[in-house]
Order: C-alpha cells, then structure tokens, then sequence
C-alpha cells in the first residue's frame, strides 16, 4: 500500500471537522454551551455527526459509483448495485433517536469500509485508497463513539 496523494489526504481530513467537533462539543460543555449559542443546535454534539454522516454515507455512495464505471459486465453491474448500499443505509438507519442512529452509522461506516477494500482489490479504486480510507473511517468512528457513548 502507498501514502495518499497530499489533496485527498488534506481534504479527507477536513472533511473531518464535523465529527470532530461534534466529539468536543459532547466533551467539552462549555465548547457545546458556546457552540448551542454561536452556531445553533444542528451544530453541536451527536446531532451535527449524525446529519453529515448520513451526507458522507451518502457522498461515498456516489465514490463507489464512479469507481464502478472502470469495471465491465457483471463487475460493473455488481459494483453499481454495491456502490448504492451506503445511501440506503443512511437513508434508512438514521432515524429512531440519536444513540441509534449514532450506532447504525458506525455499522454503516465500518460495512463502507469493507466495501472500499472490495473496489480496492478489484483494482478499481487507487493504490492509495485503503491506507487514506482506514485513517479517515477509524477517526469517524471514534468520534461517533464519543457521540453515543460519552
């Protein structure tokens, strides 16, 4: 496995910032008191984790989707209908409370994470895919750990 390019390891760990700051803002109650009054309520805790994990899951989706273009025949058609699976999860796994949504998307993000290596061994996605996608899945869940269980 290689080192991630320096632009998708940058912008991957920006796209950071919101499960990060939603782990603080649970940590750290005066971070959350100032974050409720500054930014709003979307913004803070559990509740800005889970509407961009369910954006990311999403997002993802779509990544997925164009590294099955490269495939052909019943690996392209396989690739697509598995490229799909991380927007329906967080379509539908996202809702009943905030602890298990919080749970459903740490199981959404670690089955992403097995699909990733799928498109990775089927040589579809970059050499450097899996070293940038661990690092990035195993701060998400960290921090959606925070979430639900601090």
């Amino acid at each position: 496995m290689t080192t991630p390019p320096r632009a998708p390891l940058i912008l991957g760990l920006l796209g950071l910032i919101p499960f990060v700051w939603g782990a603080a803002t649970v940590l750290n109650a005066d971070l959350a008191e100032w974050s409720m009054r500054t930014l709003g309520s979307r913004f803070v805790g559990p509740y800005v984790q889970l509407f961009y994990g369910a954006v990311i899951l999403s997002f993802m989706s779509g990544v997925l989707w164009g590294f099955a273009t490269k495939a052909e025949g019943a690996q392209a058609a396989t690739g697509y209908a598995l490229s799909v699976i991380p927007a329906l999860w967080a379509f539908l796994m996202t809702g009943n409370g905030p602890v298990a949504a919080g749970l459903n998307l740490m199981a959404g993000f670690t089955g992403l994470l097995l699909l990733d290596f799928a498109f990775w061994r089927w040589g579809l996605a970059p050499v450097w895919w899996m070293p940038l996608r661990v690092l990035l899945t195993g701060i998400v869940l960290i921090c959606l750990a925070i979430g639900v269980f601090a």
